[in-house]
């Protein structure tokens, strides 16, 4: 550790170890996942199978049903089965090779389409309330299967005095079993690493993911996406004696941390202002995990022990970040306009219907509600969510 780490470790030391506590024990629950899939563009390993976790776990990782359940997700294997990448290729498959021998990059439904006409990739499906066979498949199941965070504050962590999950998106999920199956409690919700969020969809691993996913062209090749429900941009975390002043110039020779697959590293990939953000083995076994990382809290522990000097992520999760951590502050302006959307697996066209019926009701009132509860006070300022936009041509 350099001059910097330990000028930082003494002032927050207590910090970085509670931090790390909240990893361990998120490791108690989430088998590491390793450097297979990740949520970058087609043919880059988005479709390998998930790891299992043994069952018992309420909020269990990807890959197995939590204890008592009966069935996997929709396109899963039947119970008592051996689980596999249902929906994705099988175990050996070349990366980008799609499922059903499609071409990599190639979906069905609404992924299909937008993969084909990305001009516009916040368009969604028209909403409806009708059930097609995904969403008929999940009420003969009894449980909607959600890839939800345990480690963002405020929008998807594990409460410490209940060890229940909690935050902006939790709710959401909940909402839409609600409205599908008519209790918010008919819902499993399986923690998914930010690299790994693709993988889950598209092994059939779960039906859905509400995970402060960020809609663009090269994920919504592989995955469907409901209407944006929430606006937000990439920003830079900072000690608030640093002398990073943004995203710009001042990064220069400094060691900035990014998640795996985030739309923060493909920001560091086109425009990096000379920041030190590649690990020396990315994206293979041997990476280390320094400045690329599964999950974006570990960047705020890398920050707190001085290991690196800033984190370019989402500002709606940074803002969450700084939260828990006075000693760091966001940097600059938002760079970039992004929004988040519920993903479903390529072809759950009922499936995304479905989630846009459910947010036009919820964007009337729950949508504040969750707002003012979750994110209003560590981020001010957001009068509303963001209006739907949809597709001209929906596929039938």
């Amino acid at each position: 550790m350099d001059e910097r780490g330990v000028r930082r470790g003494r002032g927050g030391t207590a910090r970085a170890l509670a931090a790390a506590c909240l990893l361990v024990a998120a490791s108690a629950l989430v088998v590491p996942l390793g450097h297979g899939p990740s949520d970058g563009p087609a043919g880059q390993r988005d479709t390998d199978p998930v790891r299992a976790l043994p069952d018992g776990a309420e909020a269990g990782p990807v890959g197995g049903p939590p204890a008592g359940a009966e069935a996997g997700p929709v396109g899963g294997p039947p119970a008592g089965a051996e689980a596999g990448p249902v929906g994705g290729p099988s175990a050996g498959t070349k990366p980008g090779a799609a499922a059903g021998g499609l071409p990599a990059g190639a979906g069905t439904g609404a992924a299909g389409e937008a993969a084909q006409e990305c001009a516009d990739p916040e368009a969604s499906l028209p909403p409806s309330a009708a059930d097609g066979p995904t969403i008929r498949a999940i009420k003969a199941r009894g449980k909607l299967v959600v890839g939800v965070d345990q480690n963002s504050y405020r929008w998807g962590y594990r409460n410490p005095a209940t060890g229940t999950l909690e935050g902006f998106d939790i709710d959401l999920a909940r909402a839409i079993a609600a409205d599908v199956l008519g209790s918010p409690d008919a819902v499993i919700l399986r923690a998914v690493p930010t690299n790994q969020r693709i993988a889950a969809l598209r092994s059939g691993k779960v039906d859905l993911v509400v995970r402060t996913m960020t809609i663009n062209c090269a994920r919504a090749r592989q995955v469907a996406f409901s209407t944006a429900y929430f606006a937000t941009g990439q920003q830079v975390l900072a000690p608030k004696d640093s002398p990073i002043t943004g995203y710009d110039a001042s990064l220069a020779g400094k060691r900035v941390c990014s998640a795996e697959g985030s739309t923060a590293y493909e920001a560091l990939e086109r425009r990096s202002y000379g920041a030190v953000y590649r690990d020396e083995h990315d994206g293979t076994p041997r990476d280390p995990d320094r400045y690329t990382v599964p999950n974006q809290l570990d960047c705020l522990v890398r920050l707190q022990a001085g290991e690196v000097d800033a984190v370019v992520t989402d500002s709606a999760l940074a803002a969450g970040q700084a939260a828990q951590d006075p000693a760091v502050e966001l940097k600059g302006a938002p760079f970039t306009t992004e929004y988040y959307g519920v993903a479903a697996g390529p072809g759950r066209d009922d499936l995304v219907r479905r989630v846009n019926h459910v947010l036009v009701a919820y964007r009337a009132g729950p949508w504040t509600r969750a707002y003012e509860r979750w994110l209003k006070a560590d981020l001010p300022g957001i009068s509303g969510p963001p209006a739907p936009k949809y597709r001209t041509n929906p596929s039938p």
